[in-house]
């Protein structure tokens, strides 16, 4: 029998050897994409670093022999390996924005974005935002987002992780904001000075049981960005307890809690958190504002 690599030589002729060995396979699909055509589009289309929309002009165009090689071997390996495409391209998006990623960091994949995209009004009204925290930034895209979006803001990039923010420190160069985007190492608020505008947070907060469940595609991610206690809220409880020092007088505490948000709920009762819904899919992302939060503290100290 011959290899596929000899046998298939255009974009259109891998697109449909993707589509049916994905079909065929038992992948899981939570890492930017949740279909089998979208999975093979992108893996074929930017291991060649072609768009991946208005790209029609390109599906009969051959491929080397390299090229082939290449994305039959990134196939085999989504397969046989369950690796996140993400990690087999060394490339990310979000927000419509790529960013280098590498299994070092969690694949974007925050509903967080759409809020971004929508300037995050209505929430943040008239308040002018100067300063933004991106705390457990991983990879740095939700920070990177928000600067892309608050143009004049300064950003901060916070992490306890030095690996993490090597890669959020390549993704402040790919999209050239050395001047207004920077990366604090911190565990939680540990080393973070001053105040905030905005606080942004995607933090671990996956339990002990939905971590012992999870596919094996989120076992190729590092824990340190995942697990987060028995009820997931070992890093929230953190934030709750720091983020009214860290905010400025108008500001909004936007943290994403999954999966855990039900025991979020449970251990915050009298806590104003505002659930926020989202168009495009995800769930578990609570926001309160900088007075609300102070006001249920100064409460919480007096009983």
């Amino acid at each position: 029998m011959t290899s596929p690599v000899e046998d298939l030589h255009t974009i259109r002729d891998l697109l449909r050897y993707a589509a049916s060995r994905f079909a065929a396979s038992p992948l899981y699909f939570g890492h930017g994409t949740d279909n089998v055509w979208d999975e093979a589009v992108q893996l074929v289309l930017r291991s060649v670093h072609l768009p991946l929309e208005n790209n029609q002009i390109f599906l009969d165009a051959r491929l080397t022999h390299a090229e082939r090689k290449t994305i039959i071997e990134r196939i085999e390996r989504r397969i046989d390996e369950r690796v996140p495409i993400a990690y087999l391209l060394g490339e990310g998006w979000f927000m419509g924005m790529p960013f280098n990623i590498d299994e070092r960091v969690l694949v974007p994949r925050s509903p967080l974005g759409e809020l971004l995209e929508n300037g995050l009004q209505p929430w943040i009204g008239g308040t002018e935002v100067t300063r933004i925290l991106d705390l457990c930034t991983g990879s740095g895209c939700i920070g990177i987002g928000a600067a892309s979006v608050f143009d004049q803001a300064e950003v901060d990039l916070s992490d306890v992780s030095e690996d993490a923010l090597a890669v959020a420190e390549s993704n402040i160069e790919l999209h050239g904001l050395e001047g207004r985007v920077r990366t604090v190492r911190s565990d939680v608020f540990e080393s973070i000075e001053g105040r905030y505008d905005v606080i942004l947070s995607n933090p671990p907060y996956v339990d002990a049981e939905d971590l012992a469940d999870m596919p094996p595609e989120y076992h190729h991610e590092p824990a340190l960005g995942l697990a987060a206690g028995n009820d997931g809220l070992d890093i929230a409880h953190r934030i709750i307890a720091g983020a009214a020092d860290h905010l400025s007088e108008d500001g909004l505490l936007i943290v994403e809690v999954g999966n855990s948000w039900g025991a979020m709920d449970d251990a915050y009762p009298d806590l104003p958190l505002t659930w926020l819904e989202f168009e495009n899919g995800g769930d578990g992302v609570f926001l309160i504002t900088a007075r609300d939060l102070r006001e249920w503290q100064a409460e919480n100290v007096k009983a």
